[in-house]
């Protein structure tokens, strides 16, 4: 990863009083963009599968690989899938006693800092409610969002497009909002609601 200098962050985050304007809406996605949670996802799927299945794993930290439940069914194969429910449900549970292994993404955090005090910012995440609550908590960044949309399903059990859902319920127009976020999939998500400002910085 390429490290940006502390004057290209500066020049960079100035700039964007050229592109946000008062009537701007931010959207903020939070793992990977806002907080880096990847090491305390390890750590909390490392210890629940080890609680669950007690299989002595020996795993490494991949910093550029993200645990979900895909990867978990490569990890440990031919579990029933009540005990790969049983594990995600106790990694949500052990989560906050890895809080202290995640990290602000500074130069997103001191966007969110900036604007927060004159703009809409709004947190808009596939993380469940619970878990990222508590990581904001951890932050002290709760109070940084006038709205926060979380992890949705729709009927089938399909994630929905969180740009779309927040757009719909806020009402906005999406030539107003711009967006942080660093999942190539979730930034197809914010095109196809019509978002066209992604990570401006």
């Amino acid at each position: 990863m390429k490290l940006l200098s502390q004057q290209t962050i500066i020049n960079s985050i100035n700039k964007l009083d050229l592109i946000i304007k008062k009537e701007s809406v931010l959207f903020f996605d939070m793992d990977g963009t806002l907080i880096d949670t990847n090491l305390a996802n390890f750590l909390a799927y490392k210890k629940a599968i080890q609680s669950i299945t007690k299989f002595s794993l020996d795993i490494v930290h991949n910093p550029s690989l993200r645990i979900n439940r895909s990867i978990l069914k490569t990890i440990v194969p031919n579990l029933k899938k009540s005990e790969y429910e049983r594990i995600i449900r106790e990694k949500e549970r052990c989560y906050k006693n890895f809080l202290p292994e995640t990290k602000l993404i500074k130069p997103i955090a001191d966007i969110l800092f900036k604007y927060s005090k004159t703009n809409k910012t709004v947190l808009v995440t596939n993380c469940r409610k619970d878990r990222a609550l508590e990581t904001l908590e951890y932050h002290r960044l709760t109070g940084k969002f006038s709205n926060f949309f979380f992890r949705k399903l729709n009927e089938k059990g399909v994630k929905v497009n969180k740009f779309q859902n927040a757009l719909s319920i806020l009402g906005v127009p999406p030539n107003i909002v711009i967006a942080f976020e660093n999942e190539e999939a979730e930034i197809t998500d914010a095109k196809n609601a019509g978002i066209t400002i992604i990570n401006p910085v």
